[in-house]
């Protein structure tokens, strides 16, 4: 007789019902607990007894964790890359039908080698996100860390990371399914053994948690934040609407938008901070107005950052790039240095994979600005007002190693990423981004300033934690005064080394066990005979 669950529609909705639900662990809804209701979910389908079930329903669960987790994409396919609406949604579920792969991946490593410790079940989904975040340049997109960056765990991310975060919830999980399991079993003896597993694994957690609260952090030169070391910054939102950011005739407004939320903080503020990209033409272009805000900036005493398209002329190379404009030591030139060049771009959004081929299929491979060159891995950080900038640009702030290697490279005071996420519009992409800010300075114990065209603008703590946040989608400015901590967190000496050794370790100390365990069992068996 077949019950409810027998049938495989009814697989496929209850996987595709599991694999959503984890979205609503992230950023806007942050309901971080059903973060290891979906992986548990994941787990379950993973380990079932039939190889092709786990496997298609596995499948289904990464197809509804990405497609409605990544849904917002198609706001710039179709509005601004002209693509009929049915056109852009099928675009998002090629791309999600993509990043499922490494979830069945995950699910083929458990059946093939039949996995079900919950510690290797975390280490193999390592390497799958791994994996995802490294082919074709990567898309670690929605790792499972940045929901918990405000639960009780979020101490781990500043030894571990992100992804030793997402380890953590992944081998939680597993070993809350396997309780389940052995509970139903009525196996008293390893039900025991693996509450102790989880006791002690909340236990390092908590001591995570505890250590967090600045006592981590390696102070670099002083043994505290130095308290004369403050900084007023402004960072200005222009709320620029994407259809008119690069129409021409719409330049003279965006300037005057600009230079009227800049005008009343000069003198007032040290530093005021404009989005990426916020001069919608070529930097080269418009000398002669940068030049009279170096001027301006340079005579009331503040210094400006600003997003730009730079064209290298002798190289003839495009760069998404930022610049200090005001400092009266190094005046402002185009080939000035104390600049930032964005290194990781958007495929499709920057640059176009296989541009001779694909730039003639239609709009949707030849978006404005999509001929961008890298910037160099590693770049000495922005200079201003006498504090070190690590920078990131946009989608660049997803990527804690890269980061993490230029932090550790050259000492900072803080991390600025400038954005403009208007291409997204009201969806939940914008949080999902901003969520990822937040998880950097969580990592690296340092204040991220975050400068956007149409929100989310904010200061970061250096716990993860909003200072101030203005409202999205409103022309306006934020203002507030920072103090300089010069300090760094293991992961930031550490990076992403230490949970990479550990699941070596785990791994082997497990092969090793099994090992043991098997050679127990044949001497008794021996012993028997």
């Amino acid at each position: 007789m077949q019950t409810f669950y027998s049938y495989p529609i009814i697989k496929i909705l209850v996987s595709i019902i599991l694999g959503a639900s984890g979205v609503c662990a992230f950023s806007p809804f942050d309901i971080w607990p059903l973060a290891y209701v979906s992986v548990g979910g994941l787990i379950v389908l993973a380990t079932q007894r039939s190889h092709k079930t786990a496997l298609y329903t596995s499948y289904f669960w990464a197809l509804g964790f990405f497609t409605f987790g990544i849904n917002w994409i198609h706001v710039s396919i179709h509005l601004f890359g002209g693509v009929p609406l049915l056109l852009s949604y099928i675009a998002v579920l090629l791309l999600a039908a993509y990043l499922s792969l490494y979830p069945l991946l995950f699910a083929y490593l458990i059946q093939r080698f039949q996995i079900k410790s919950a510690v290797v079940l975390a280490i193999v989904w390592t390497f799958t996100e791994f994996l995802r975040g490294w082919v074709m340049t990567g898309f670690p997109w929605l790792q499972f860390g940045y929901s918990q960056i405000d639960s009780p765990f979020f101490g781990i991310a500043p030894i571990l990371g992100v992804q030793g975060l997402t380890f953590f919830v992944v081998w939680i999980s597993g070993l809350l399914i396997n309780i389940g399991k052995v509970w139903l079993q009525r196996d008293e003896r390893a039900l025991l053994v693996m509450s102790g597993s989880v006791l002690t694994l909340l236990f390092l957690s908590g001591a995570a948690f505890y250590l967090s609260a600045d006592k981590i952090n390696y102070r670099t030169a002083a043994s505290q934040s130095n308290p004369d070391r403050k900084l007023t910054v402004t960072l200005v939102q222009g709320n620029i609407e994407q259809n008119l950011k690069w129409d021409p005739q719409y330049f003279s407004n965006t300037i005057a938008i600009y230079q009227n939320l800049i005008a009343p903080h000069l003198g007032k503020s040290d530093l005021i901070i404009l989005p990426e990209a916020a001069i919608p033409t070529l930097e080269n272009q418009v000398q002669p107005l940068l030049h009279s805000w170096q001027i301006a900036a340079e005579k009331s005493g503040s210094e400006i950052i600003v997003g730009t398209v730079y064209h290298d002329e002798q190289q003839d190379r495009f760069y998404n790039s930022a610049i200090v404009l005001g400092d009266p030591q190094n005046p402002y030139q185009l080939a000035t240095a104390n600049r930032y060049n964005k290194h990781h771009l958007v495929p499709f959004g920057e640059y176009v994979p296989l541009e001779s081929l694909l730039r003639p299929l239609g709009a949707m491979f030849d978006l404005p600005m999509s001929n961008f060159k890298q910037g160099d891995y590693r770049q000495t950080p922005l200079k201003a007002k006498g504090v070190s900038m690590a920078t990131a640009i946009c989608y660049e702030i997803i990527l804690g190693a890269q980061l993490q290697h230029n932090i550790a490279a050259s000492e900072n005071d803080f991390i600025l990423t400038i954005s403009n996420d208007a291409w997204f519009g009201d969806s939940i992409g914008p949080w999902q981004h901003f969520q990822m800010a937040r998880m950097r300075a969580l990592e690296n114990g340092k204040a991220v300033i975050r400068a956007t065209n149409t929100g989310i603008t904010a200061f970061i703590g250096s716990k993860g934690q909003v200072l101030r946040q203005a409202p999205q989608f409103e022309a306006t400015t934020l203002t507030t005064t920072l103090t300089v901590e010069n300090s760094m967190t293991p992961y930031t000496v550490f990076g992403d080394k230490p949970l990479y050794i550990l699941s070596v370790l785990l791994l082997a100390l497990h092969a090793l066990t099994a090992l043991f365990r098997r050679k127990l069992h044949q001497l008794a068996t021996v012993k028997k005979e």
